[in-house]
């Protein structure tokens, strides 16, 4: 019995001294998901243009709603 806990302690340190392999180094985005990023940030520079367009022209008249919603 103690042999067999002996080869289980043994090899648990031999799993804990063993290097962990990173498998993500030498990994390349597939094309596909590098257009779709691309494409969702687009959009969202898009959507971010336009809240500063509307907060630029309506600025004042957000502030006012903003006080009389709850931000007294």
């Amino acid at each position: 019995m103690a042999s067999e806990k002996q080869k289980e302690q043994q090899e648990q340190q031999e799993q804990q001294e063993a290097p962990a392999q990173d498998h993500t180094d030498n990994v390349e985005p597939k094309d596909e998901v590098t257009k779709k990023g691309e494409e969702i940030k687009d959009n969202l520079d898009q959507l971010l243009d336009e809240i500063d367009e509307i907060l630029e022209e309506d600025s004042e008249q957000f502030v006012e709603n903003y006080i009389q919603r709850g931000g007294e």
